[in-house]
């Protein structure tokens, strides 16, 4: 019957999940983003969560540096995976790029794709992210998701922890859009 596959069946059906997700959810290697094509979708991120959200200019003013990240896509089909590409900007010029690489498992089908900005709103935070590869968020942040329709009611006077995370502009088809296990590490372009 076909709903009753035998065990040999079940492990091609996972292998070939496997091999399908890793197709579909990768970049092109031969693909990788030029820091100034970074830049500029950056910029349009930035732009966007500013008309958002005007309340956001602030603390992007009063931020020593922010990380954006315009375009992370994650996909899965039991096992899943995020990545995405950004700059880091100190007083507003570009200085270093990043990646965004988390990995997870569970029940999970579909794919997403979102923009992620960092505000690093201390010095000491900033040096702790530049000197750790592999940093993750912890609980020195707050991470606001923002749905369409409402605005992320948070301003630079309403902010008190050293890190700010912003995550918008969702789209596809995936529940559950999450920076928990996310590494972030410095590119070399």
């Amino acid at each position: 019957m076909w709903l009753i596959l035998p065990f040999k069946g079940i492990k091609n059906c996972i292998f070939l999940s496997i091999i399908t997700f890793l197709l579909l959810s990768c970049q092109n290697v031969g693909q990788r983003n030029s820091g100034s094509v970074i830049n500029r979708d950056a910029e349009l991120v930035l732009q966007n969560l500013f008309e958002i959200d005007p309340d956001t200019v602030s603390i992007y003013k009063n931020a020593p540096a922010t990380l954006i990240i315009p375009r992370i896509t994650k996909a899965g089909l039991m096992l899943g995976g995020a990545y995405g590409e950004g700059v880091l900007r100190i007083n507003e010029a570009p200085v270093d790029y990043y990646s965004l690489a988390s990995a997870s498992y569970g029940l999970q089908v579909g794919a997403q794709q979102y923009s992620n900005i960092i505000f690093f709103m201390t010095e000491e935070a900033l040096q702790k992210f530049r000197v750790t590869d592999g940093w993750e968020l912890g609980a020195d942040a707050e991470v606001v998701f923002r749905d369409k329709g409402y605005s992320i009611g948070v301003s630079s006077k309403t902010i008190s922890k050293p890190v700010y995370a912003v995550v918008f502009d969702q789209k596809g088809l995936l529940a559950g859009t999450s920076l928990v296990g996310a590494k972030y590490s410095r590119l070399i372009r």
